[in-house]
């Protein structure tokens, strides 16, 4: 049997919050970009794999609340979330629906350092930033400097646009680090070749990203969260129906963009004691496990999206460089339509998140050479995997009372479980309404969640109030009558 996979708990945001006075809600950050690309550079962009992602656009705001919330059930040990349902993880399958980025290609790896980094801006960008920091750019500068591609244009001209403008993408919102406003420009070693940059695997370093930014997170001590966001809360909408807003637009690929339309937020927490509530009493039964099986979202995936999906289910380790974590795909197989049995706990990878670029001319794809392999060779760690024939036998039987025992399902007691969520108002409109301070700076602030006890009720919409009322009265009615037979 399967030893115990809770080994972290004494320096992880789940415990430590129930000791807080206030819940600690993360500062997150995302830079969209100011303008669509430039039709002129789309042929660079398709072929360095780049192009759907580049069409994600701007207007994508984050919820700090539900990411914070997602963060308490992060698991560094297993790389998986633990919920009532079992064990789920943001997939290279999210990955690649969710972003459009190509998953199955070589590790993005090599130096990060250069003895002229200048030199390398002035022969890939044809211009030198005034501020270099430790291969470091702004962004700022990049768009400055490549505004946009016009027709009089030549191709190198628009090489090296396209360059600038897969540089802000990686920056900004793929991968961005907690300087908020640089880029490391490792990046454009690999931009050099547009076709050399399409044969590598960016979806796995995005997602290797994500997970080392979301253990970091887990500790109590940490204020701010980096790494693709947007990904994080997308997976959380198409999994979590009580936590989606309503939009009534037809799907699009990416997928992801389903959130930079108008949406309804009646009836969706705006409070992380909500949300942490509703994921303790709801997971169980409403989590979806398949939800691009769902033919409206099926229709608009390419078809060359869905044409291996063993890509999609190696348990293998992600390298970004100095990053490497586990795809722990055999802990999540309902996820791709397979039954889940009991697994051993895997290895923490605590030693090797102690690891990063401080480590200077560092010659990672050698540092990180047994890793390497085993993702050259992923096609080889796909783990066994039997079709759920019957849906409540998508688990072993001995499962879900094994992972009660060991996992950790709950972060809130039966009794607190029993709590009812606020009244909410309601919230229509697009998510991310242009500002001229979007492109620059953080999405949110950083903020604090107050308790059910202390925190004052969201006051109601002129729409929403009457029928607020109603319902109150009604329940407060119900209330006295019971008061009374008793």
């Amino acid at each position: 049997m399967a030893r115990e996979l809770i080994l972290l708990d004494n320096k992880h945001i789940s415990v430590e919050q129930m000791k807080m006075s206030v819940d600690r809600v993360l500062e997150c950050y995302i830079r969209n970009m100011p303008n669509p690309p430039s039709p002129l550079i789309k042929s660079y962009l398709r072929e360095a794999r780049f192009w759907h992602v580049a069409t994600i656009g701007r207007g994508y705001k984050l919820d700090p609340k539900l990411i914070s919330a997602l963060i308490e059930r992060w698991r560094p040990e297993m790389h998986t979330f633990h919920l009532p349902c079992g064990e789920c993880t943001i997939t290279l399958q999210d990955v690649h629906l969710q972003l459009g980025l190509p998953v199955d290609g070589y590790a993005v790896t090599g130096s990060a350092s250069s003895s002229d980094w200048s030199a390398v801006c002035y022969e890939l960008l044809g211009a030198i930033p005034d501020y270099i920091n430790k291969g470091r750019i702004q962004m700022g500068w990049l768009r400055d400097t490549f505004p946009k591609s016009d027709n009089d244009s030549t191709e190198l001209e628009r090489i090296r646009y396209a360059r600038a403008y897969i540089l802000e993408i990686i920056g900004g919102y793929l991968m961005p680090d907690l300087s908020r406003n640089l880029v490391h420009l490792r990046w454009l070693l690999k931009l050099v070749d547009f076709k050399a940059a399409g044969k590598l695997s960016w979806g796995s370093a995005v997602l290797a990203k994500l997970y080392k930014e979301m253990w970091g997170a887990t500790l109590p001590n940490k204020a701010k969260i980096r790494g693709c966001l947007s990904l994080l809360q997308s997976w959380a909408r198409f999994r979590f129906p009580f936590l989606r807003p309503r939009v009534d637009h037809p799907y699009s690929f990416p997928l992801i963009t389903r959130w930079n339309h108008s949406a309804s937020y009646v009836g969706i927490p705006n409070s992380l004691e909500d949300i942490r509530l509703l994921l303790d009493q709801r997971s169980d039964t409403q989590f979806e496990w398949t939800p691009y099986d769902d033919p409206a979202i099926r229709a608009v995936i390419p078809d060359e999206y869905v044409q291996n999906p063993n890509a999609w289910h190696v348990k293998v380790p992600l390298v970004n460089y100095a990053t490497v974590e586990m795809h722990q795909s055999d802990r999540v197989l309902r996820q791709f339509g397979f039954r889940q049995p009991i697994l051993v706990a895997p290895e923490v990878f605590d030693e090797e998140h102690k690891v990063d670029l401080r480590l200077l001319n560092m010659d990672w794809p050698r540092y990180w050479s047994g890793y390497i392999e085993m993702w050259e060779n992923r096609y080889d760690y796909i783990p066994t995997r039997e079709p759920i024939i019957v849906p409540d036998l998508a688990c072993v039987p001995e499962y879900m009372p094994w992972f009660r025992i060991h996992g950790k399902p709950y972060l809130l007691s039966e009794e607190e479980r029993r709590q009812q969520i606020r009244v909410q108002r309601e919230r229509r409109g697009p998510l991310n309404p242009r500002r001229r301070d979007d492109d620059a700076g953080s999405s949110t602030a950083p903020t604090q969640s107050a308790g059910l006890s202390t925190a004052p009720i969201q006051s109601a919409s002129p729409s929403t109030a009457p029928i607020q009322c109603i319902l109150l009265e009604a329940f407060l009615t119900l209330f006295i009558q019971k008061r009374l037979l008793n």
